[in-house]
């Protein structure tokens, strides 16, 4: 995909997303697979005046790592990456793995201690962006085996990704910053409601406690794609913060292992039952792992119409327009949610057919639809 979309795509992640400045410490991390994003996005930071560096891997590598490595070598965390989270000033990862179900035949043991030992990494990076003292973003570059995973041909992949980042549009930042006003407004009303309400008709019924809790607008600086708006649920409060039903309607991809079909129950904030149709032993390990794992971190809002179908990753399915997504363990420090956990795993659940949100009871959203005009729409970010 060494195109025009490329350099434009680069300009983005590092003057938009990230920006970067002379001086600054600046990693980009990603898979070998994703070199001419990489090559793009690094010559646009050394132009900055930045000072780059680059860590390069492959899923091979980390294959063998995971079937091969001592227990104890599972449980070491990376000191590299430690050391990068601790003093770098701009983080930018790149995704490319070769093989999506490289990790899928791995031990539920073994995944435990490998995501318990990236743990001290995750909270490093949450506590430093919370204090404004880093920026980082995601993205994830199109290849065979993506493209694979979603179905679809190379090209028609690259394509969908080029849409999903507004690479289409004329000047995709601004379109990128319309959207974040839209965003903004939804925001300024929903930080004075204490509840969501999130129904649908396969069988999602769940009310999140918001009180007090700050929303984070997210609009092409932390993830690209983007297209949401997220908080935590209170789980200070009386009532625990998650109570009811969630149906999760799109398969997901976690640590290499597809979950489908998943339902979860809480009560008091925290899941008391969990059933999958595909893999359930997993789910249930994932969310048993430690004492936060079982706790919603993040509740979350899709706002980006340019992706309008699951493609079993979770960059591009959390954002789906009319959709909303929990995620379950790790909370984000600057929502208020302090929730601790080695997880932190986003599941999808639609709201396009007979889906509703309510705040304070108040109808906000019917079937994918904001009911206000000036909220986030088709219109912000659609080639429609």
């Amino acid at each position: 995909m060494r195109d025009l979309r490329l350099k434009k795509w680069a300009e983005i992640l590092v003057h938009y997303s990230l920006r970067v400045e002379k001086g600054e410490k600046v990693l980009i991390q990603g898979d070998i697979g994703a070199l001419p994003l990489i090559e793009a996005c690094y010559e646009e930071s050394i132009n900055c005046g930045a000072n780059t560096e680059c860590l390069l891997g492959h899923d091979r590598l980390g294959e063998y790592f995971m079937k091969h490595a001592s227990e104890d070598q599972l449980s070491n965390t990376p000191f590299l990456k430690q050391y990068a989270v601790e003093n770098f000033d701009c983080f930018l990862f790149i995704y490319a793995p070769s093989n999506l179900q490289a990790m899928t035949n791995i031990s539920l043991n073994r995944h435990t201690l490998a995501s318990k030992a990236n743990r001290p990494i995750t909270k490093t990076i949450l506590d430093r962006k919370a204090g404004g003292e880093i920026r980082w973003c995601r993205t994830h570059y199109p290849n065979a085996a993506a493209a694979q995973n979603a179905s679809m041909g190379t090209a028609d992949f690259e394509d969908f990704v080029s849409q999903a980042g507004f690479l289409h549009h004329e000047n995709p930042i601004e379109s990128w910053k319309a959207l974040g006003k839209s965003h903004q407004r939804a925001i300024d009303y929903l930080s004075e409601k204490k509840e969501l309400h999130f129904t649908n008709g396969n069988g999602t019924d769940l009310r999140v406690n918001i009180e007090g809790m700050k929303w984070v607008n997210l609009c092409g600086t932390i993830n690209f794609p983007d297209g949401e708006i997220y908080t935590g649920p209170n789980l200070n409060a009386s009532d625990g913060g998650v109570n009811g039903v969630v149906t999760y309607d799109f398969p997901t991809i976690y640590r290499g292992v597809e979950v489908d079909g998943i339902e979860l129950t809480f009560e008091k904030g925290a899941v008391v039952d969990a059933k999958a149709s595909r893999n359930e032993a997993f789910l249930r390990s994932m969310i048993e792992q430690d004492a936060g794992a079982k706790y919603v971190g993040e509740v979350a809002i899709g706002t980006n119409y340019c992706v309008s179908t699951g493609v079993k990753d979770i960059l591009f399915d959390e954002k789906i327009g009319g959709t909303f997504h929990t995620a379950l363990g790790m909370g984000y420090p600057e929502t208020g949610n302090t929730n601790q956990s080695a997880l932190h795993w986003d599941l999808v659940s639609d709201l396009r057919k007979d889906g509703a949100i309510y705040a304070d009871d108040e109808k906000i959203f019917e079937n994918g639809r904001f009911l206000f005009s000036d909220w986030p729409g088709k219109e912000l970010g659609s080639s429609a």
